[in-house]
């Protein structure tokens, strides 16, 4: 779910691509793929728009539009302006090529048909798979319907350009282009592979992320803020709200945001099964830890606000903490700018909460939920606590899967072994290992 770094102390290649010099001995982290400013411009621009869909009392579907593009044209600013991600040999992108208008039309013409083919089987599987069958998924039917045609039209203009400027335009979509125009002998079975899974990726997520929109927007537009002031326990449930409205935010924007002209497309999607069996079965319809799956570890809980309602200071103190896990998990988000996708490799990402943990979210996400439903309490007794326990340690090992998994496909890039290597001496395990040692007589 990563993507490609590049470090302070880099050596500048023939190409102008800045790769990375060994990080040993460094207190500075790798340079990112993003820079922290242009996260936290997409934070701010979110929460403008979200100010201006409370103030104007937009429809959700339109305040669910507000707050996207607010969110994602700062971060489109950012990425130009401060990162130059335009400009990177990572884009694989050479404005100084002019490639012959007759090849340009050629490649964008078979481009153009391979998109419009892949957007047709996703359209068909969202209308014809029974689980998008459902009125949750409604939003994504509609959708689909109203863009992807807009989309396919205005896109070979787009596809021109790049093609132009492409070191290698016969790319993935090239080559699934010549594919449903059966000219087999060119096409790449590699590329093909890679190509579907890059789409599913895309077409899985933000179909997921698109039903969570319109009750996380709704929830935090509609809010009675008077009433949530007056009491700062619902203070927190609404900053953890809102902290997850960041998430889910920034996440939707990131899976639509993959252009190679901003750098923030698709290198490659995880090629290794068992990453994708640990993926999906966080998600539904494959879900394991839904209510009734063989890992749901709710049964007999209670929300820590019912167990701890007696003693408020306390209750107080737990629902910070869960507050401060929900913000890492946030910030972890939001420090992807316009790169967070799952099961894909997108460039290296540094900063913030990176800076401690090769894995924040998957770190802040599993702690919050034991202190969330308290597992290891129970209203039905001990055993059912055990069982409680035992299911949600389940669960946090399925996360350890999907980070191994992931290292796993990024550890095939040279960058991230220099921003694990540094993890590994500088992270806030290696520090606090680092501190307890000093510390010793």
């Amino acid at each position: 779910m990563n993507t490609a770094i590049q470090t302070e102390n880099s050596t500048e290649h023939a190409d102008g691509d800045a790769r990375p010099a060994s990080s040993t001995g460094s207190k500075t982290p790798p340079v990112s793929a993003v820079s922290e400013i242009t996260g936290l411009i997409g934070v701010v621009g979110l929460f403008a728009a979200t100010l201006a869909a409370v103030y104007f009392d937009t429809p959700l579907l339109q305040s669910i539009q507000l707050l996207l593009a607010g969110a994602a044209l700062p971060m489109i600013v950012s990425s130009i302006l401060l990162d130059k991600a335009h400009l990177r040999a990572s884009t694989g992108l050479d404005y100084r090529l002019r490639r012959h208008s007759s090849d340009v039309v050629s490649i964008t013409v078979t481009k153009t048909l391979g998109l419009g083919a892949t957007f047709f089987v996703i359209a068909m599987a969202y209308q014809t798979i029974p689980t998008y069958d459902s009125s949750k998924y409604e939003l994504v039917r509609a959708l689909t319907l109203a863009w992807f045609p807009i989309i396919w039209i205005l896109s070979p203009a787009y596809i021109a350009f790049t093609t132009r400027h492409m070191v290698e335009p016969r790319d993935e979509l090239w080559h699934f282009g010549k594919l449903i125009t059966l000219q087999l002998s060119v096409v790449d079975s590699e590329k093909i592979k890679d190509h579907c899974r890059t789409w599913l990726v895309k077409g899985f997520f933000l179909a997921f992320m698109i039903t969570i929109l319109p009750q996380i927007v709704s929830f935090v537009t509609n809010a009675d803020l008077e009433s949530f002031l007056a009491d700062p326990v619902s203070l927190i449930l609404l900053l953890i709200q809102v902290s997850f409205l960041v998430d889910v935010c920034i996440g939707s924007i990131g899976y639509v945001c993959t252009f190679r002209v901003l750098d923030s497309h698709i290198r490659t999607a995880n090629p290794y099964l068992s990453a994708w069996v640990a993926a999906l079965v966080c998600y539904p319809p494959f879900a394991l830890m839904t209510t009734g799956g063989p890992l749901d570890y709710r049964a007999g809980t209670q929300s820590w606000t019912d167990w701890l309602s007696d003693q408020p200071v306390l209750l107080i103190v737990w629902g910070g903490v869960i507050l401060l896990l929900a913000i890492i998990y946030a910030w972890a988000t939001a420090a992807f700018g316009l790169r967070f996708s799952n099961l894909t490799h997108r460039g290296i990402i540094t900063t913030g909460p990176f800076r401690y943990s090769k894995h924040p979210a998957y770190l802040s996400k599993n702690i919050m939920w034991w202190m969330l439903y308290m597992p290891f309490l129970s209203a039905v007794g001990p055993a059912a606590a055990l069982q409680s326990c035992i299911l949600l340690l389940g669960v946090n090992a399925l996360y350890y899967a999907r980070a191994k998994t992931e290292e796993k496909h990024l550890m095939t890039d040279e960058d991230y072994h220099a921003y694990a290597d540094w993890i590994a001496e500088n992270g806030l395990i290696a520090r606090l290992r680092n501190q307890r040692r000093s510390q010793k007589p």
